[in-house]
């Protein structure tokens, strides 16, 4: 029995290599082969992979990205934004 991941690994490399080859066939050149590995870079948003810090508690340091958070889960401090000193 193969496992979920070894299979979500397996349709990917599949898919992968189909869709370098429909791109040579259609582009008629090798050089897909070099373009193929950017193509991630076009569907990634800018600052997506950085995390804006809405709220930190002064006393220990947690930080809460989620503006639901009013207190700290480690020691029940009330969380400050960080313009707020």
């Amino acid at each position: 029995m193969v496992g979920s991941r070894t299979a979500t690994a397996a349709v990917g490399l599949v898919v992968s290599l189909l869709l370098t080859a429909v791109l040579w066939w259609y582009f008629d050149t090798v050089l897909v082969f070099l373009l193929v590995p950017f193509v991630p870079f076009l569907f990634r948003r800018l600052g997506a992979d950085e995390p804006t810090v809405v709220q930190e508690c002064p006393h220990c340091g947690f930080q809460a990205t989620v503006e639901s958070y009013d207190y700290c889960p480690r020691d029940g401090n009330r969380l400050k934004s960080r313009g707020d000193e």
